[in-house]
């Protein structure tokens, strides 16, 4: 599985016309789920998202995390993620899971997020998206479950 993991003032998320997620402060967390992923990269990923310290403290350190600071979590599916462009100038998603058991994946990704007290606003899987965003930083942050970067 792999994130991008961005601070944000301010995200969005909408699909088909209709605003499907909005957060204020937080993390905007797009999220592709690979052939193979299975719960421990679900935890992973959960705990690594949930627990990056990229807020500031009181004293202008990264020292914080989302719940720390008082934010939330937009989770957006994204299965270019998994894209690979080594060859060629079209990327491969050979590594992308199918879409049904990426779903349950994601799915189970976002209770995991949840049951861990986080307030977590999504995407709708598998649309077109249109994705708004005030980067606040900017701080962006790459995460793999299977520890390629």
């Amino acid at each position: 599985m792999r994130a991008v993991v961005q601070r944000v003032k301010r995200a969005e998320v909408r699909s088909g016309g209709a605003l499907r997620g909005a957060i204020g402060k937080g993390l905007l967390v797009f999220v592709g789920v690979q052939k193979g992923d299975k719960e421990e990269d679900i935890e992973y990923i959960s705990k690594k998202a949930g627990g990056l310290r990229v807020f500031e403290d009181e004293g202008g350190k990264m020292n914080r995390d989302v719940r720390e600071a008082g934010g939330s979590v937009l989770l957006v599916s994204q299965f270019t993620l998994l894209g690979d462009a080594t060859k060629g100038k079209r990327p491969s998603f050979d590594s992308a899971e199918e879409p049904g058991k990426a779903k349950t994946v994601y799915g189970a990704l976002v209770k995991h997020l949840k049951d861990s007290g986080l307030d977590v606003e999504e995407g709708e899987f598998q649309a077109m998206m249109e994705v708004e965003l005030i980067n606040d930083g900017p701080v962006t942050i790459l995460l793999d479950s299977r520890r390629v970067f």
